[in-house]
């Protein structure tokens, strides 16, 4: 079969490699569709993977066509990436995010950018009627923005500030407006980015280089602060105002991975002590038997609660792999969701 193998920091090679064998208890799927993810950034052109060569890719979904149970055959499905011990006390209490030794398709094992992938038949989230491929290759974000929106907290008539107009951000804007947040401030950067999420019906989206954030987070609660501000971009300045813009008694949901150090002043600290503020951290989503995300957003897909199409800005198919990673990597042009898609 084709693949997208990485074989080193900046060595990315569209090539042959043999098909996987499936295993007991696992699936055979054909992919139909896998993003790339902001993190498959580093981790191709600066950080690597945990060894080489490894197929990336951890956001896809495909079909069903080889299964120790034959009814699985022909079933679309999406795949939880991370693989859990099963033996540590987070794997216990079904809280697999916090595993500490889990395996992870895409970065510590083979990933999805090929035509086929043999998987673990407990991690298949399988796809309700009505719920397209590239749809459900966008569950694991989707999944991962719904685990960071439950922390925040924020919900009917309340307001929430998301800093970070990125795909996961705005899939976290989705959530909010679904569970009737009134007032959903989207914080980007660019201007692009502002227009985007204003097509997407966020009104409330404001480039901080140029508007005044906190003049519009104090005029639309009457200068009580926002119920819930969740930040999306790992940097230590966006992490700061959304301590600052959260109401007393609020809740900051730390999302974004970091760049870099972490740092804050010791009058934004005060205001943690000072307003009482209760900091969250979120990573990656619940995929158990009480608790799962999974379930929850591809129920969402279906009822149209949420629509992922319009965050897909991009296709590619594996061959033009160059171009799809080059135009993330030199952020040539604005984009949301960078997907490959299959015949």
């Amino acid at each position: 079969m084709m693949a997208l193998n990485l074989h080193g920091v900046g060595d990315l090679r569209y090539e042959e490699v043999s098909c996987p064998e499936r295993k007991p208890g696992e699936v055979l799927l054909k992919i139909k569709a896998v993003g790339i993810c902001g993190s498959d950034i580093p981790r191709v052109f600066t950080k690597g993977t945990y060894h080489f060569p490894t197929i990336i890719g951890h956001e896809f979904a495909g079909e069903i066509v080889e299964a120790d149970d034959s009814a699985l055959v022909g079933s679309g499905a999406s795949v939880f990436p991370l693989l859990p011990c099963g033996h540590c006390e987070a794997c216990k209490q079904e809280q697999y995010a916090r595993c500490s030794d889990y395996d992870y398709y895409g970065s510590r094992r083979d990933g999805a950018m090929a035509e086929y992938l043999a998987v673990k038949q407990e991690n298949l989230c399988l796809l309700p009627e009505g719920v397209s491929y590239e749809e459900a290759a966008m569950s694991e974000p989707t999944a991962v923005a719904l685990h960071a929106f439950r922390k925040s907290g924020a919900g009917q008539g309340g307001t929430v500030l998301i800093y970070g107009v990125g795909t996961i951000g705005l899939i976290t804007a989705q959530w909010a407006r679904s569970a009737g947040v009134k007032n959903i401030i989207l914080a980007a950067r660019t201007d692009d980015k502002v227009d985007f999420a204003k097509k997407l019906g966020f009104s409330l989206a404001v480039n901080v280089k140029r508007d005044a954030l906190s003049k519009l987070v104090g005029e639309i609660t009457d200068g009580q602060g926002a119920d819930a501000c969740i930040e999306g971009t790992g940097e230590s300045e966006p992490w700061a105002e959304c301590i600052s813009l959260a109401k007393a008694g609020g809740r900051v949901v730390c999302m974004g991975n970091p760049l870099g150090g972490m740092s804050l002043s010791q009058d934004n600290y005060w205001k943690i002590l000072r307003k009482e503020l209760t900091l969250a951290g979120t990573w990656n989503s619940s995929f158990g038997s009480m608790e799962n995300d999974w379930r929850e957003a591809v129920a969402a897909m279906q009822d149209r609660r949420l629509d992922l199409k319009s965050l897909i800005t991009h296709r590619f198919s594996l061959a033009e792999h160059q171009d799809a990673f080059s135009l993330m990597h030199e952020r040539r042009e604005m984009y949301c969701k960078v997907m490959f898609v299959m015949d």
